[in-house]
């Protein structure tokens, strides 16, 4: 480290103290709640822990807190928190079908059952900056709470999943080609390393966690034609899910809590191939929280690994490259290896000043022999 530097110990101290210091930033302004950011700052919330692999409001608040906004810092503080959680056992799968949608929309029904529930979304309003939040006035009006609670109200207990409606005329794949994981359950990314190859549901579990804007950004590409991927939504969907367990003791499963969740399956074109018919395929994204930009590319990506397992043609987009999507999507291996470069590397540096010195000296004297 920089102990040896000017100011040793002493220096690195000071520098937190600095960093505490502009963490506070101006004294006369009030200082941010771990409330506030966790009720009005949503959005970062739920990329924290998706990312963190650990669903905690208030945890997530206090990590973007402490990291001044740095989301990257933040789920970094929520992943190495994890480390030191006990776990007493595991849940059962979530029903997404019994999800209390807040917001539910599909790309390729106009009509579906339940409807279409267009939620809190920024996609019909006007990117302009509105100052009237600068002026800090007012607060939800009654009348709102009291739709919204009508429409949390009149939302029916399950609504189907839009996909099952092709998949009942044969016009989509199965939901899942893989042997049934009931008796073999999949390996755990937050406890074990990545493998490869890696199978389907291992890579569901890397991408869920992955870097938002490294997928997003490989997702692009497979719309512009770096793996020939058009894909629709299907469905999108956001809301509450109960959490089962299992008690030993008791003998059946209970309810443990809710969570927060987004889920998109995309539909895809698939020419078919000797032994499968013209049919759609399918992408699929799971994220907590309400992160619908981040499910919708984890379900492009999803769909473009899935090329060989469809008996499609690899044509070296890098979205079909497992090995490249999956060793570089995690934010936190990618910033610990990009950072560690600016810490102490004088005895490397050293080393390769030394050879670069020799070589000159070496071309120098060879050109001299050679007049």
């Amino acid at each position: 480290m920089y102990v040896a530097v000017k100011g040793g110990e002493r220096a690195i101290d000071s520098a937190h103290a600095w960093l505490a210091e502009e963490r506070r930033g101006a004294p006369d302004v009030p200082e941010l709640s771990i409330a506030q950011i966790r009720e009005q700052q949503g959005l970062a919330i739920n990329r924290v822990m998706a990312e963190g692999s650990l669903f905690d409001p208030d945890l997530a608040a206090l990590a973007i807190k402490q990291a001044r906004g740095d989301l990257i810092e933040a789920i970094f503080l929520i992943r190495a928190y994890r480390t030191t959680l006990p776990r007493f056992g595991a849940s059962r799968p979530v029903d997404t079908a019994a999800m209390a949608c807040d917001r539910r929309i599909s790309a390729t029904f106009k009509d579906v059952p339940g409807g279409q529930v267009l939620g809190p979304t920024f996609d019909y309003t006007h990117r302009l900056l509105d100052f009237a939040l600068a002026a800090e006035e007012g607060t939800p009006g009654d009348a709102a709470d009291e739709a919204q609670g009508a429409d949390r109200n009149a939302d029916p207990p399950r609504k189907p999943h839009v996909l099952g409606f092709l998949d009942r005329d044969g016009l989509i794949e199965p939901a899942s080609r893989e042997p049934d994981l009931a008796h073999s359950a999949p390996a755990d990314l937050t406890r074990e390393p990545l493998e490869l190859p890696a199978s389907r549901a291992l890579r569901l579990q890397a991408l869920a966690r992955a870097d938002e804007g490294f997928l997003l950004g490989l997702a692009y590409s497979t719309q512009r034609g770096y793996a020939r991927n058009h894909a629709f939504v299907g469905e999108l969907r956001i809301g509450t899910v109960a959490v089962e367990m299992d008690i030993p003791e008791l003998g059946f499963a209970i309810e443990i809590g809710e969570i927060t969740m987004t889920e998109c399956e995309t539909v895809n074109q698939f020419t078919g191939s000797k032994s499968e018919p013209p049919q759609f395929t399918r992408g699929y994204g799971l994220v907590f929280g309400q992160t619908e930009r981040k499910a919708i590319a984890m379900a492009l990506v999803d769909r473009a690994l899935r090329w060989e397992e469809l008996g499609e043609d690899f044509v070296g987009a890098p979205a079909q490259d497992a090995e490249f999507v999956l060793s570089h999507a995690d934010n936190i291996q990618a910033t610990g290896f990009l950072e560690h470069i600016k810490l102490p590397h004088y005895v490397d540096f050293q080393s390769e000043l030394e050879l670069v010195r020799k070589l000159r000296r070496d071309a120098e004297t060879g050109a001299e022999g050679a007049k």
